[in-house]
């Protein structure tokens, strides 16, 4: 089976379209397709490489469809321990297995580590998970931030300067010193790249480490009050900013410290 003519904008491998319409993890999708019970637009396809559009391309594993067509968006409070996965080798648990009653068919926008909590958003639509993950977005991330010993004026203009870290140039966006003490020093980080550890990274580069993390705001959307393993539906209304961005347009933050 041919790709279409056409239809090369916006395509993603087939193993990767299942995993991230929420249908089977890598793994399992990999499996599915190679046992020939993967069908795109009607046809087999054993190629788990093969190009397609998730959203266009009617994929069907098993006879089943994405189950949702409604765009649907959760904010959950990530427990520290749990990792953001499908499934994890390690036997560790997951995200989808720390939230009860989840509706079907999401998948994570983007990552918090295993010792992170706090704000995550899941989701059925991969194109807007991908416009919150782009870089050239810079959705705002607020972290709050605890860290070993004090935290000097010099050292926050560092995080605010920008710093060199495994050949990439890391920055934060706004820095808030709330509380200062010998033993340790309560911060709150904004970010605007979505660097992999970014605000791990960034602390130790000033020379301190990182001994609580949490997310508390992604992209104006807030943890608020939801408890660790809790989860919300959110609003049309809190993601009006981000539904039909002109692609590289920096968004102004609605999350701020409060």
């Amino acid at each position: 089976m041919a790709r279409s003519p056409g239809r090369a904008g916006g395509t993603v491998p087939l193993e990767r379209a299942l995993s991230k319409l929420g249908m089977a993890s890598r793994k399992k999708a990999r499996a599915a397709i190679a046992e020939g019970r993967v069908t795109v637009r009607g046809e087999t396809v054993r190629d788990p490489l093969f190009a397609v559009v998730p959203e266009c391309d009617y994929l069907r594993l098993d006879g089943q469809a994405a189950t949702s067509t409604n765009r649907i968006v959760i904010a959950c409070h990530k427990p520290r321990g749990v990792v953001v996965t499908r499934e994890d080798p390690q036997g560790r648990p997951t995200i989808f297995e720390a939230l009860a009653d989840l509706p079907p068919g999401l998948v994570a926008v983007g990552r918090l580590d295993l010792a992170t909590s706090g704000l995550l958003l899941l989701t059925n639509d991969t194109k807007l998970a991908d416009r919150l993950t782009d870089p050239s977005s810079a959705v705002p991330r607020v972290y709050l931030v605890t860290v070993g010993g004090r935290v000097e004026e010099d050292a926050r203009a560092r995080l605010l300067a920008g710093i060199e870290d495994r050949g990439e140039t890391l920055r934060a966006a706004a820095v808030e010193v709330r509380k200062v003490s010998g033993r340790e020093s309560h911060l709150v980080i904004e970010l605007r790249q979505g660097k992999n550890r970014e605000v791990r990274r960034l602390c130790a580069a000033i020379g301190h480490e990182v001994t609580r993390l949490r997310r508390v705001s992604f992209a104006g959307i807030e943890l608020g009050a939801l408890a660790p393993g809790q989860w919300r539906v959110v609003g049309e209304d809190e993601l009006r900013a981000w539904s039909t961005p002109a692609r590289g347009a920096r968004r102004p933050s609605r999350a701020r410290p409060g």
